[in-house]
């Protein structure tokens, strides 16, 4: 009888640790029970990623605005209750959803991290100052607490095949740089931030040295000719921001984006906030648009 009892014992010890779910994270190691069901996400990169698991959260730091999501996103998911804006999301809210699973950022919430963990198991990851090398290491740290790392090493990899895709159509010496325009000023993106990363997985050049260690560099107006991209791409916070006030000085006319037509405009929210494969991928394609027609009009 008692061999039996310890024989019962061991299958059940087993099927335990079998059962569990093990996630090196950046500040240790995750231990889950069983498959989350119940997943807060207080980055946008993480929504990405479970968007890619076929995961849809029931809550998200949004800014108090599910809009900051790109629609490809927003348009694979169910509804979900804002948490507040990311860098302070609101934990009683959290708390009230119940959660078996917070994603969190290891640059904005690292000082609440001990009170995430007090609501249910904590992951904490790169997202705010991560590279587009970074993203990647992340998205598998996400698919591993749910047990689907084959799934998301099957996305990656198609993933990489459709970069693959869009930068064999990109043969430029062409420098590109992607800034954002605020109240607050222009702020260039450098080789270290995502679209940094982007364009170098493309084969293509930013204006700045690929040593550069700030991925986010405050930009006078005389700071931006200097850089002097060949194509320079802005997403705007506003309806009038600081690159507004730089457009009505002289030196403006002088930056090389601006001589051949190639400053645009475009949607901070894919360029900045929501970075991801998917994100990186429209990101993409619009670039290979945006080479091939200024190339084609020259």
């Amino acid at each position: 009888m008692l061999r039996l009892i310890t024989v019962l014992s061991v299958i059940v010890f087993s099927w335990s640790a079998q059962a569990e779910i093990r996630v090196q994270d950046e500040l240790g190691e995750l231990v889950l029970d069983s498959v989350p069901q119940r997943v807060v996400a207080l980055e946008f990169s993480f929504v990405d990623a479970l968007a890619a698991l076929g995961v849809s959260p029931v809550g998200v730091a949004d800014d108090g605005d599910a809009s900051r999501l790109i629609g490809p996103i927003r348009d694979q998911l169910d509804e979900w209750t804002s948490l507040g804006v990311r860098s302070q999301p609101s934990l009683e809210v959290i708390a009230a959803l119940k959660p078996d699973l917070i994603i969190a950022d290891v640059e904005r919430h690292a000082a609440v991290y001990e009170d995430l963990k007090r609501i249910a198991p904590t992951l904490i990851l790169k997202s705010r100052g991560e590279t587009y090398e970074d993203n990647l290491d992340a998205v598998l740290k996400v698919a591993e607490a749910f047990g689907q790392q084959d799934l998301m090493e099957q996305r990656i990899a198609e993933h990489h095949r459709i970069m693959d895709g869009y930068a064999a159509q990109l043969d430029s010496d062409a420098t590109v740089m992607f800034a954002v325009s605020s109240v607050k000023g222009v702020y260039m993106h450098g080789p270290q931030a995502y679209a940094g990363g982007v364009v170098h997985r493309l084969g293509l050049r930013s204006p700045l040295p690929q040593d550069t260690e700030q991925p986010y560099i405050q930009a006078t107006l005389e700071r931006l000719v200097q850089t002097n991209p060949d194509y320079l791409l802005v997403g705007e916070y506003g309806d009038q921001t600081a690159v507004d006030e730089f457009k009505q000085n002289p030196l403006w006319s002088v930056m090389a984006s601006v001589r051949q037509d190639t400053y645009v405009e475009t949607d901070p929210r894919l360029w900045s906030l929501n970075r991801g494969m998917i994100s990186a991928e429209i990101m993409a394609a619009e670039l290979v648009k945006l080479l091939s027609t200024s190339t084609a009009s020259r």
